[in-house]
């Protein structure tokens, strides 16, 4: 069976601890959809490695690690990557395996992305501009490039086509050129690594594994609100963060599918632009976001911070059916009460459970549930038992609301803070 572990929110909430902890447990981890806007961090000796295109279960020594085909590659991103975490896992090479099926991302694909963004002005949706977007385009459009196709004789006779698209494309943006040509060199020395990892036809690949009897755990990148169909459009990422993008981005059927793992913070975070119903823009905001340490873990920027939104919370479970929740950073509410959650939104005087059609154009006002703090420090419990009442209340209802049970709980950076529950 193929398990699969995706974020709630709008990503940053904890997937790559909680991989790297479950990891042990599967003999595979697989990247299904994404780009390296990804950032899984991860604390190894307590030492802070972020994951941008590679596995989480890199540094168990029991998993192989795939990037699936759902999956878009910068081989330059993804050579860096390499080169840093090989010091701390000498065995990386024999243990990574790419599809030969996952798109790459181009040069002109982040020339693209910066000028599109720019074009938008006011209207930004806040993308890291590292051509994630563009390469999805040319993937959905039949014109992309994939891994497969730097094995190929004639791979720089492709290139050279989709590029010379790409620079029609970027004349019609205008405004400042983009020096794209400079990262060309880079980007073919990547290539040129690319080709000596363990390319493979993925989707028969996994599917030996399962008939041998192996466990695989489907590792999603950013988070549910995000997602391309369901999430707050158009400020979403390029591709399908709920579980029904593990089938396109695995080559796996339906039925292959078992325990659905969803991950959200106590408290809500975002970065970039698009609605957020809960947001704090006020001291208790700053004070969220001082105490998460709420920065990017791959672009550095500030994340926005408010309280938990249990109705899109709701929403991203039943669309991706979780069955087991696990809620991490309640240390970082160890120093506030009382407590919100958003239980309801208030649309035009109307009070709704239902996230509606057009999110960021309508005018919502959460309708909050408040409970008090709890009395002692999250991040000094061990165990369930350990945990102050105050705070078993407050997952008690979250459960309630939520209807889906509480696995683990997240209370803290390290590898051991972490309880499981059921």
């Amino acid at each position: 069976m193929i398990d699969v572990l995706l974020g709630l929110q709008w990503g940053d909430e904890g997937k790559g601890k909680i991989v790297d902890f479950l990891a042990g447990q599967y003999d595979i981890i697989a990247r299904f959809q994404g780009g390296p806007n990804a950032g899984h961090t991860l604390y190894l000796n307590g030492e802070k490695v972020v994951l941008h295109t590679i596995p989480s279960g890199v540094f168990q020594t029991n998993c192989l690690n795939l990037i699936g085909n759902g999956v878009v590659i910068d081989p330059v991103t993804l050579g860096k990557e390499i080169d840093k975490i090989l010091p701390l896992c000498p065995d990386l090479l024999k243990r990574l395996f790419v599809s030969q099926k996952a798109h790459l991302i181009l040069p002109t694909h982040r020339a693209l992305d910066a000028a599109s963004e720019a074009a938008k002005g006011a209207d930004k949706i806040g993308s890291t501009l590292k051509g994630i977007g563009p390469a999805y385009m040319d993937k959905t459009g039949r014109n992309g490039l994939r891994v497969g196709d730097i094995l190929t004789h004639n791979f720089k006779e492709k290139y050279d086509k989709l590029t010379q698209k790409h620079k029609q494309m970027l004349r019609q943006y205008g405004g400042t050129p983009i020096e794209w040509e400079q990262w060309e060199q880079p980007f073919f020395e990547a290539v040129e690594r690319m080709r000596f990892l363990q390319i493979v036809n993925a989707e028969y690949w996994l599917d030996n594994h399962l008939k041998a009897g192996k466990k695989i755990l489907a590792e999603g990148a950013q988070g549910s609100m995000l997602d391309i169909d369901f999430g707050t459009y158009p400020f979403v990422t390029s591709s399908n963060t709920i579980a029904a993008g593990v089938c396109s981005g695995l080559g796996v059927p339906p039925s292959a599918v078992g325990d659905v793992y969803g991950i959200t913070k106590a408290y809500c975070t975002r970065v970039g632009g698009g609605p957020f119903p809960t947001e704090l823009e006020d001291e208790t905001g700053e004070s969220l976001r001082a105490a998460g340490h709420e920065f990017g873990a791959t672009t550095g920027r500030p994340r926005r911070c408010g309280w938990i939104d249990l109705v899109a919370l709701r929403y991203a479970i039943m669309l991706s059916g979780v069955n087991k929740l696990i809620i991490t950073k309640t240390d970082v509410l160890d120093g506030f009460s009382p407590l919100k959650a958003a239980t309801a939104y208030s649309i035009l005087g109307n009070e709704t459970q239902e996230v509606p059609f057009d999110i960021c154009d309508a005018d919502i006002t959460p309708v909050y549930t408040t409970f008090s703090g709890w009395e002692k420090p999250i991040s000094t419990c061990s165990s369930y038992d350990e945990l102050p009442q105050s705070f078993k209340d407050y997952c008690d209802f979250i459960e309630k609301y939520l209807g889906t049970k509480i696995s683990h709980i997240s209370n803290g950076t390290g590898r051991d803070q972490l309880i499981v529950i059921s």
